[in-house]
């Protein structure tokens, strides 16, 4: 763990948004994953597209790359960001009857896409979740971290 003060704070213990004025420009990438667990039925029919909501997948990527270009909107200190790509990728593990949802986002800017990337990834999940409940209330929204980022001064990150 860091032992740097924390970015959002100012020299008197406020909240204040992090200046990012005077930081360089350079091209930063962030991935996060997440995963749904549910019965191995509701995975089937998802899978099948014969949910009654539609297509679960395709809505969910979609709702995941809303979610990362609304990430200043719902995160109260982050900075809008003119995000350049997202990706999602929706991936069934059959074994454990769940969706793994991984985001990855890009950007050429001043602040990174961390907060963008884990706001893909948990809107995707909640779509899901939202696609679904109809026939399976019980499914488990889980495992949300940030695997991997790099770009701006605090250079590369790959979760263990």
């Amino acid at each position: 763990m860091s032992q740097n003060k924390l970015s959002h704070l100012d020299e008197t213990g406020r909240v204040a948004m992090v200046d990012v004025a005077d930081k360089e420009v350079t091209d930063r990438i962030a991935t996060a994953q997440g995963r749904v667990v549910m019965a191995p039925d509701t995975l089937r029919l998802i899978l099948a597209n014969q949910t009654p909501k539609g297509n679960v997948i395709e809505i969910a990527r979609i709702a995941g790359i809303m979610g990362a270009k609304r990430t200043h909107d719902l995160i109260p200190l982050c900075h809008p960001l003119a995000i350049t790509k997202v990706d999602i990728d929706i991936e069934p593990d059959e074994s454990a009857h769940a969706l793994n949802v991984t985001a990855s986002v890009r950007v050429s800017g001043k602040t990174g896409v961390e907060m963008e990337a884990l706001t893909a990834v948990s809107i995707a999940c909640l779509t899901i979740y939202d696609m679904a409940k109809a026939v399976d209330k019980a499914m488990v929204i889980g495992d949300i971290r940030l695997t991997h980022k790099s770009g701006g001064k605090s250079g590369r990150y790959d979760a263990a």
